[in-house]
């Protein structure tokens, strides 16, 4: 049995070893997404999709590389962050004067809802409660992840966002399995957006697909992991993009998939 000055400092210790595994987890995130140099190719990958004056659109902002790529080329931003961490980390690297930052998730309906965050790996922290306990026996690389920390967030709808400011010229979804779920808020079809895809649980892209189907005609390419260009030289139907997603997605662990409206300027010249 533990003494009571034991008993005191157990719940220190296991908040200091959270600290310790969110710092760690912070500074791998920082060296992925703000290493030198990866913001000339982040708005060399979005030039076509974004134009001065532009609205854009980052759902699950993390710490803002995105919307500082935005930023860069002239859109109006407005970022998602729910988790308070990664909102001032957010504030800190990109600075937002002129970005609209909103502490609140997007998903199919406003309301609220538990976001499940993990300590070790907060840009991984998600509101899917299904992806979440499944996605560790479909891919190795989540077997060690833990959402230990539960917050209850306000969620609007990407419907919403656009009413109150703006239809946008490009949407970027990274919301770790709930893609779908923030898609289903969306009732047009927009100019252009991108999702993340994970090796485990690409039904939540071929999800995507069907949702965009059904609000008009879409083309669609892939960028591999964090690279910062497209994968084919030729948008593919959404047919031959849910064939590769049904043989696997080439065996990539992760990605993003972009969707481009058929009379987006970007198809029209080629």
């Amino acid at each position: 049995m533990l003494d009571e000055d034991s008993q005191g400092r157990q719940p220190m210790r296991h908040t200091a070893l959270q600290r310790l595994r969110s710092a760690g987890g912070l500074a791998r995130s920082l060296f992925i997404y703000w290493r030198p140099g990866r913001q000339r190719g982040l708005q060399r990958l979005y030039q076509p999709f974004i134009k001065p004056g532009a609205v854009a659109f980052d759902i699950g902002a993390h710490l803002g590389d995105r919307s500082a790529a935005f930023h860069a080329l002239g859109a109006k931003v407005v970022s998602l962050e729910p988790q308070p961490d990664l909102a001032k980390w957010f504030k800190r690297l990109v600075r937002p004067t002129g970005i609209t930052l909103l502490p609140i998730a997007a998903g199919p309906t406003a309301g609220f809802a538990d976001i499940a965050i993990s300590a070790s790996n907060p840009t991984l922290s998600t509101l899917a409660t299904e992806w979440r306990e499944q996605i560790g026996e479909r891919n190795a690389g989540f077997r060690q992840v833990r959402w230990e920390q539960h917050l209850r967030v306000p969620v609007t709808t990407l419907d919403a966002l656009i009413e109150t400011y703006g239809e946008p010229s490009f949407i970027k979804i990274d919301v770790e399995g709930f893609e779908a779920e923030v898609l289903a808020g969306l009732s047009r079809p927009v100019a252009a957006l991108s999702v993340e895809f994970v090796a485990g649980a690409l039904a939540v892209n071929h999800a995507c697909i069907g949702h965009l189907s059904g609000l008009g005609e879409y083309r669609y390419n892939a960028v591999a992991g964090e690279q910062r260009h497209f994968r084919w030289a030729e948008w593919q139907t959404p047919q031959a993009m849910s064939e590769w997603l049904s043989a696997g997605a080439e065996g990539l662990a992760s990605g993003d998939l972009y969707a481009c409206r058929a009379d987006h300027p970007l198809l029209m010249t080629r």
